[in-house]
C-alpha cells in the first residue's frame, strides 16, 4: 500500500501492528515493495519473539538475508503487506511443464538465517520434493490461469496448507537430469502432436511417486530410526519474582473487563502495551521491574482470610488480586546451554557417531548426519514450546545447534518453533491445581516439626522411599532448625550486598545480566520478608525460590558478591528444595499420579499420536517436505524419514512426565530386574535441572512381519540436565549405549559436555508391535560424553545389559 493513495488516512504504527486505511496486520507480517523488480523484502517479528526485522535481498555471495534490530516499517515508496506463514525454515520450488507435470523442489528459506547453502560447484542446495494431490492440483491451475506451458511458481507449506506466494513466468529448473529428460519427452510429444496430429501419438508423463518406499537396512540386525520425540526444560533463567497485591480501583476492574475477565474469572497480560496500561493506573506507586507478565484474578467477597496479612476488618466486597512476576528470563548461559545440547543431540541421529573428527574439524563435525539427513528433506522436524519466553527462546536455541543455524534467534524462533495450537499442550492451565495445593498445604504441615524427622514423619512425607529425598531428611534433621539457619545466612548475604553497595569501591561493579546491588538486596529482602511469617513460622513454598536464587548467585555472581556462606547456604536450600520440590507434586503415588496426569495428559496423548502415526502420511496441521526418491541418486537409504518431535516446557511438564512413566504401570519393578535398577537410578536423582529431557526413539525392522513383536523397538532416554558448579556427588551410570561402544574411539574424541556439565541418560529398549515387552535398560554416567558409535543400533540380548 502506498501511503500517498489514502491522503486522508495516515499509516498507524504500534509496537506490535501497523494499520493502514483501516486495515490492520499484526506481527509478524511481510513487507514487499509494489515492484517486481525490488526484491528488498522485510519481514518484521512482534514484540514477543525479540523484535525487529530480517531484511530479504538479491543473493549476494553466501548471504540473501540479514537480521535488524530495527522494527520500524519503511516510510517512502510503495508496500504490499501480508501475514507472514512459518514454514519451518523451508520454501518450495515448483517447476511446470504443461498441466500435468510438475517437478519440485526445496530449499533453505532465506527467511531463516541468511545463510545460502552451496555445492562444491557453487550452486544453491536443493533437493527434489513430493508434492501432494492438492499441490498438484494447484500446479496445474497456475499452469492453465497463466497459460504459461513452462512455468516456475513459489509454494509456501504452512500449518497443513499450501499457498502460492510468487509466480515467477517462463522458468526452468537450474540443474536436474532428470527433470530435462522429462521435459524435452513432454515438450517433444507436445510438439509433434500439434504438428503431427495425424500420427495419433499418445500422451507419456513421466510417473511421480507419491510415497517414498521404506528401504531395509542392510547390516545384519540393525534397525531403522523412524521417530525422536523429546521433552525439553528450558535453560538457566534469571529467578523468577513475584508481587501479589490487592486492588480495589475501579480502573483496574475496567482493565480486568476490557480483556473479558469475568468470562474466565482471571486474566493473563504479557504484551507490553498491556503491561503499560497496569503502569498508567497505577502511576501514584511505584512498581519496579515490571518487564514480564501482571496477571488478575477475580475475588468476589475479597481475598479470604488466613494469611498473615489479611485485615480482620476487611471489607467483603469485590476485589481483584493483581499478580506482578517479573524475571525468569533466559541468561546467555542459558542459550548457550541450550545451543550446545542442540549440538550434541544430532549424535542422536543415523550418522552422527560414525566417525571421528578430521583434522582441523573438532568435536563439531560429529552430528553431520543429522544435518544431511535434514537438509535433504528426509527429516521431518516440528518444534514446539510452551508461551514462556525463555522456553521459546531455549527452543530457538536449540533449534540453531541442532541444525547448524547461524544468526539471531528471533528469525529461528519465528518460522521454526511452533506455539500458537500448544495451549493446554505444554502450559500449566490444567485442573491439577487444585490437587496440587491440597499436596502443598500438607507438606507445609508436616514440614513445621521443631524435632528431629522420625519414622512416622519420614513415612508422611516419603511414602514412596525415594533416594534422594531419603538423603536430603538425614541432611535437613530438623526442619524448623534448618530453615532457621538458612534465614539467618539470608540476612548475612544480605549484609554483605548492603556492604558493597555502599562502598565506593565495589558500587559500581557490574552483576551477571546486569542486575545492581540495588535490585539483588531487593530480591533478597523480598525473600527474607516472605519465608518468615509473622508468627514466626517458616513458609515452606518459598524454599524453591531460595535455592533458585542462591544458585544463580553462587553460579554467576559469586566472583562479584565474594559471599563466604554461599556454598553453605547453597547446600541448606538444596537440601530442602529436594524435599519441597518433588513432593509439591503429590506424597503419595496416587497423589502424583492424578497431579500429573492432570498437568500431562495431552501432551502424553500428542506422544502416543507421534510415535503411532510416524509411518503413517500425515494430514491436518503437519505437512512434510519428503524427498522424492527418484531424484535420490548418492543418497543412501533415500526411504528413510525421521520423524523428530521436540516439546520445550518447564519443570512441571518433566516431573509429571516423569512420574507417569515410573508409576503408570508401563513396567514391574518385583518382576523386572532391569527396570527396578532403572527405577533406582530414577530415585537417586535430585533435582530436574535445566536442560532437562525425557527422549523417546523408535525403530522399526521392516524385514520383520507387521504383527511380530520384534518389528518395533523403543528406548527411552532419560537425563537430568546440567550439574551446578558445587554438585559433586551425582548418581552415576554405565553411559549412553554403553555396550555399543567402540573400544577404538576414545572419550577425547567424542563432543565435549563441560558447558554442560555431563548429560546423564537412562535408556530402556522395547520391541513390541503396542511398544511392550522386551525391556532392556542400561543408564548413562555423568561423566561419559556421548557415544561415538552409529546410532542404528544392534538389537541388545539381556546378558549384554548392566
Amino acid at each position: 500500500m502506498h501511503v500517498s493513495t489514502f491522503p486522508e488516512h495516515e499509516l498507524v504504527e504500534s509496537e506490535d501492528h501497523v494499520e493502514v486505511n483501516g486495515i490492520v496486520f499484526n506481527k509478524p507480517f511481510v513487507e514487499k515493495p509494489v515492484s517486481a523488480e525490488d526484491h528488498n523484502i522485510y519481514i518484521y517479528y512482534p514484540t514477543s519473539a525479540g523484535g525487529g526485522s530480517q531484511r530479504l535481498f538479491r543473493k549476494i555471495g553466501s548471504r540473501s538475508s540479514v537480521y535488524s534490530p530495527e522494527s520500524r516499517v519503511r516510510k517512502t515508496g510503495s508496500f504490499i503487506y501480508e501475514d507472514f506463514m512459518p514454514t519451518d525454515g523451508t520454501d518450495v520450488k515448483v517447476y511446470t511443464v504443461g498441466p500435468d507435470y510438475a517437478h519440485a523442489e526445496a530449499r533453505k528459506s532465506p527467511a531463516l538465517d541468511g545463510k545460502v547453502e552451496r555445492d562444491s560447484d557453487g550452486k544453491e542446495i536443493r533437493y527434489p520434493v513430493i508434492l501432494s494431490n492438492a499441490e498438484k492440483l494447484i500446479s496445474r491451475k497456475v499452469c492453465l490461469a497463466f497459460k504459461q506451458t513452462v512455468c516456475g511458481f513459489d509454494l509456501l507449506r504452512a500449518n497443513g496448507k499450501s499457498f502460492v506466494c510468487d509466480v515467477n513466468g517462463f522458468s526452468f529448473v537450474k540443474n536436474s537430469n532428470k527433470y530435462y529428460d522429462d521435459c524435452a519427452k513432454i515438450l517433444g510429444n507436445m510438439i509433434l502432436r500439434e504438428l503431427a496430429p495425424q500420427l495419433h501419438i499418445p500422451w507419456s508423463v513421466p510417473f511421480q511417486l507419491d510415497d517414498p518406499p521404506i528401504v531395509p537396512t542392510t547390516f545384519g540386525k540393525m534397525m531403522e530410526l523412524r521417530c525422536v520425540t523429546a521433552v525439553i526444560r528450558h535453560g538457566d533463567r534469571t529467578p523468577k519474582q513475584k508481587m501479589k497485591v490487592e486492588v480495589r480501583h475501579q480502573k483496574f476492574f475496567e482493565i480486568f473487563e476490557k480483556y473479558d475477565g469475568y468470562r474466565y474469572g482471571h486474566i493473563k497480560l504479557k504484551r507490553p502495551k498491556q503491561l503499560q496500561e497496569i503502569l498508567d493506573i497505577a502511576r501514584y506507586g511505584h512498581f519496579s521491574g515490571i518487564n514480564r507478565k501482571v496477571q488478575m484474578k477475580y475475588q468476589p467477597k475479597g481475598r479470604p482470610r488466613g494469611s498473615s496479612s489479611d485485615d480482620a476488618d476487611a471489607p467483603k466486597e469485590p476485589s481483584l488480586v493483581l499478580i506482578l512476576k517479573w524475571g525468569g528470563e533466559l541468561t546467555p548461559a542459558g542459550r548457550i546451554q541450550a545451543e550446545e545440547l542442540g549440538r550434541i543431540f544430532r549424535c542422536m541421529y543415523p550418522g552422527g557417531q560414525s566417525r571421528q573428527p578430521g583434522v582441523g574439524e573438532g568435536p563439531g563435525a560429529q552430528g553431520l548426519g543429522l544435518l544431511r539427513l535434514h537438509s535433504t528433506f528426509r527429516h521431518d522436524l516440528k518444534i514446539y514450546a510452551s508461551d514462556e519466553g525463555r522456553v521459546q527462546m531455549t527452543a530457538a536455541a536449540f533449534a540453531k545447534g541442532l541444525l547448524a543455524l547461524e544468526g539471531e534467534l528471533t528469525p529461528i524462533l519465528v518460522q521454526m518453533v511452533k506455539s500458537a495450537n500448544t495451549n493446554g499442550l505444554l502450559d500449566n492451565d490444567c485442573d491439577s491445581s487444585k490437587y496440587q495445593n491440597m499436596a502443598k498445604s500438607r507438606l507445609h504441615e508436616l514440614m513445621q516439626i521443631d524435632r528431629e524427622f522420625t519414622a512416622e514423619d519420614r513415612a508422611a512425607i516419603n511414602p514412596g522411599n525415594a533416594i534422594s529425598i531419603n538423603l536430603a531428611m538425614n541432611f535437613v534433621k530438623n526442619p524448623v532448625q534448618c530453615c532457621a539457619q538458612v534465614h539467618s545466612l539470608i540476612r548475612s548475604l544480605m549484609a554483605v550486598v548492603a556492604v558493597k553497595r555502599d562502598d565506593p569501591k565495589t558500587r559500581d561493579a557490574v552483576l551477571y545480566h546486569g542486575e545492581t546491588w540495588e535490585l539483588m538486596g531487593r530480591r533478597w529482602g523480598k525473600i527474607e520478608k516472605d519465608f518468615c511469617t509473622k508468627n514466626k513460622n517458616y513458609d515452606i513454598s518459598k524454599i524453591p525460590d531460595i535455592y533458585d536464587c542462591i544458585k544463580y548467585d553462587l553460579q554467576h555472581n559469586q566472583h562479584t558478591l565474594q559471599f563466604d556462606l554461599a556454598e553453605e547456604l547453597y547446600i541448606s536450600a538444596k537440601y530442602l528444595a529436594d524435599i519441597v520440590i518433588p513432593q509439591e507434586y503429590g506424597l503419595t503415588t496416587h497423589e502424583k499420579l492424578t497431579i500429573g496426569q492432570g498437568i500431562c495428559t495431552p501432551l502424553l496423548k500428542k506422544i502416543r499420536a507421534d510415535l503411532q502415526r510416524n509411518i503413517e502420511e500425515l494430514g491436518g496441521e503437519e505437512s512434510v517436505n519428503r524427498l522424492n526418491p527418484r531424484y535420490s541418486h548418492g543418497v543412501s537409504s533415500p526411504g528413510r524419514h525421521v520423524r523428530t518431535r521436540l516439546y520445550f516446557t518447564s519443570e512441571s511438564h518433566v516431573h509429571s512426565l516423569l512420574t507417569v512413566l515410573r508409576h503408570g504401570g508401563l513396567l514391574n519393578v518385583l518382576t523386572d530386574e532391569q527396570w527396578r535398577r532403572a527405577m533406582e537410578y530414577v530415585s537417586m536423582v535430585s533435582e530436574l535441572n535445566y536442560m532437562s529431557q525425557i527422549v523417546i526413539m523408535l525403530y522399526e525392522d521392516p524385514m520383520k512381519d507387521p504383527s511380530s513383536e520384534e518389528r518395533f523397538h523403543v528406548e527411552l532416554h532419560f537425563s537430568p540436565g546440567v550439574n551446578c558448579c558445587v554438585q559433586k556427588n551425582l548418581p552415576p551410570g554405565p553411559g549412553f549405549r554403553p555396550h555399543s561402544r567402540n573400544d577404538s574411539v576414545t572419550s577425547k574424541n567424542a563432543v565435549s559436555l563441560d558447558q554442560l556439565s555431563s548429560i546423564n541418560l537412562v535408556r530402556l529398549q522395547m520391541g513390541a508391535s503396542m511398544l511392550q515387552s522386551n525391556r532392556i535398560l542400561s543408564k548413562r554416567s555423568d561423566r561419559e560424553p556421548p557415544s561415538t558409535t552409529p546410532s542404528t543400533i544392534k538389537r541388545c540380548d539381556r546378558e549384554n545389559v548392566v
